[in-house]
């Protein structure tokens, strides 16, 4: 897949980064144009967080680009992230990729649909609605789906939507936490760490990556976290990859629960995926 599949720096941007400011045409559709043709400071951040977010999902799947995956991009907003992969696997390597975004504001959804059609990419569509409401056409198979800051529980959604299609992989870098903080009690183990409001969301944050990795596992999938972008960029930079294993065995929800009874809480995604939990303790 040539230079831009490297880790070539500390994170792997650096040459993505450099292709995508080459053409002014392709900046100009998502605003991120500046004055002196490279990238606008006010959207500096957002480009950062999508450079780095793309170059990992590249170098992740990058030995399955040639059978023309479909993606799937959920709470896609703007939908920078679909046009940043479409950017370098459709025009720079002529790769066949589908991508398909979904997101509940029919705004952000028709400003996608104009943006693509400006840049004439005719394998992008766009749906509005709530992605555990979103159905693939007839024909096709979701292969990664993927979430980039999807607020609170549209993260879940994310998850829950990859593990229904049985997704080869499912990438999140997951937004605002709310749903655990005020589930945490006084009388949990960890009531001593957790005394204090700014500990108290830092550790609720934490332990809501920590049970939605669980999941992930549990549904028989490979799971990792790592960080995207420089905490400098943005505090909000874990990335939680999860691979599909080739036997498709299920793990069972045995570590969710232990860790759902030892703290005293539960993750919605008990109701995104009531066929997992039933039957189980946790």
């Amino acid at each position: 897949m040539g230079v831009l599949l490297q880790q070539d720096t500390e994170y792997g941007v650096e040459a993505l980064s450099d292709v995508l400011t080459s053409s002014r045409e392709f900046l100009r559709p998502l605003r991120w144009e500046g004055p002196d043709g490279g990238i606008n400071r006010s959207e500096m951040k957002k480009f950062r967080e999508t450079v780095g977010f793309s170059s990992h999902i590249l170098r992740v799947v990058k030995d399955m680009l040639d059978d023309a995956p479909v993606f799937l991009e959920c709470s896609c907003g703007k939908s920078y992230l679909a046009f940043v992969l479409n950017r370098v696997l459709r025009e720079l390597y002529g790769l066949d990729c589908t991508f398909y975004g979904v997101d509940v504001s029919g705004a952000l959804v028709e400003k996608c649909r104009k943006i693509a059609m400006s840049l004439d990419y005719d394998n992008m569509s766009f749906t509005k609605g709530r992605t555990l409401e979103f159905d693939v056409p007839e024909g096709k198979k979701i292969d990664i789906v993927l979430a980039l800051h999807a607020c609170d529980t549209a993260t879940d959604e994310a998850i829950a939507r990859g593990i229904r299609s049985g997704a080869r992989y499912i990438m999140v870098v997951p937004c605002c936490q709310n749903q655990l903080r005020g589930q945490i009690r006084s009388t949990q183990p960890l009531k001593d760490l957790t005394d204090f409001g700014p500990l108290r969301y830092r550790f609720a944050d934490l332990l809501t990556e920590s049970l939605r990795a669980q999941v992930l596992k549990g549904a028989g999938y490979y799971v990792e976290i790592h960080e995207v972008v420089p905490p400098t960029v943005t505090p909000k930079n874990l990335v939680i990859t999860a691979r599909r294993l080739r036997s498709g065995k299920k793990r069972g929800m045995g570590s969710y629960g232990r860790l759902c009874r030892q703290l005293g809480v539960r993750s919605i995604l008990e109701d995104f995926l009531p066929e997992l939990f039933h039957g189980e303790d946790g």
